[in-house]
């Protein structure tokens, strides 16, 4: 297992399977983009089935997460899917993407045996995605989350970042509309894991903020404690349920005696904590012909030191050298 010196066990992988994306939200990149991993640098299909199935195997992970960048641009999703969901034991399988492409994937992934999707989406006016993302794909979004409710990768569930100033006055209209579309509205207070190290606190919507404007329109009922488990949000019923909201407060108040992953960037490094200053590196041994075991081991040892929280509540707080895109959401 994955085990920790603070006693937590991490039994969800999240896998970057690229770097690139093909949006330019504000939050995370410059408008040029990125200087992005060169394909040797990149783990190829075997090699991120290897180690999914490694971690599956003989660590104890049960659920895995694709991530990128934005993990519709890899060319053999579709078949790493199948591969992973033909492991024994099999993992649950999901995936988090913007959406822009997922209208004409939606069925392939379901059938290969993909479970559900995360898709991010802040805002309902098309003309501040345009802003927000430097991109003009509102519309192809919205029809990838259709797609994807439609191919039965469900719960589809929206993340929303709200930004002061930007799209802030949008949470009660957020979920409205995914009640009644039956998405899972989650917000997410905005992280410090932009490439321009641009993100400062004074600027973030607060989860206590966003639930109050939301209850200028809803009626909330907090969800008891152990229903959460080792989920990163919050829940409240919504006006009695069955429907229901979450917010990620990864700032205001962290989850991480609670957490449960452990992160695969897509050149093949290991990331025991999303805000983490240092990776382990497995791309190097997977290559130089360590056995199953030695990787495994390797991974337990950069687990191992995973340190008791984010720091983020620290005045001596650093972002990761590496912006979000390259680390994984």
């Amino acid at each position: 297992m994955l085990l920790d010196t603070y006693g937590r066990i991490a039994t969800d992988l999240r896998v970057s399977l690229t770097d690139r994306c093909n949006l330019r939200c504000t939050y995370c990149m410059p408008e040029e983009g990125l200087q992005w991993l060169g394909k040797p640098e990149l783990l190829t299909d075997d090699e991120i089935v290897r180690l999914v199935r490694i971690a599956v195997t003989l660590l104890g992970v049960k659920d895995v997460r694709f991530t990128g960048g934005e993990p519709l641009l890899r060319p053999g999703l579709v078949g790493i899917v199948e591969r992973c969901a033909a492991l024994e034991p099999r993992p649950k399988l999901s995936l988090t993407t913007n959406g822009v492409g997922l209208e004409r994937t939606a069925a392939a992934l379901r059938a290969a045996g993909l479970d559900r999707v995360n898709v991010s989406l802040d805002t309902l006016r098309p003309e501040v995605f345009q802003a927000l993302t430097r991109r003009k794909r509102h519309h192809d979004v919205l029809r990838g989350l259709e797609a994807a409710r439609d191919a039965g990768l469900t719960p589809v569930k929206v993340n929303s970042v709200l930004m002061r100033g930007v799209n802030d006055d949008e949470a009660p209209e957020l979920l409205a509309w995914a009640l009644g579309n039956g998405y899972e509205l989650r917000f997410i207070e905005q992280m410090p894991l932009d490439a321009q190290h641009g993100w400062q606190r004074s600027d973030m919507v607060t989860a206590e903020e966003i639930l109050e404007s939301l209850a200028t329109r809803f009626v909330l009922t907090a969800e008891a404690d152990e229903a959460r488990g080792h989920a990163p949000a919050e829940r409240w019923l919504v006006d009695g349920g069955p429907g229901r909201v979450g917010v990620i407060a990864s700032v205001t108040r962290p989850f991480c005696r609670a957490c449960d992953r452990t992160r695969l960037t897509a050149d093949g490094q290991i990331r025991n904590c999303l805000f983490a200053r240092e990776e382990s590196d497995l791309r190097g041994a997977l290559r130089s012909g360590g056995s199953d075991q030695e990787i495994a081991e390797s991974w337990k040892v950069a687990m191992w030191g995973k340190k008791a929280g984010s720091g983020l509540d620290d005045p001596s707080f650093l972002q990761p050298e590496r912006p979000m895109s390259a680390i994984g959401g």
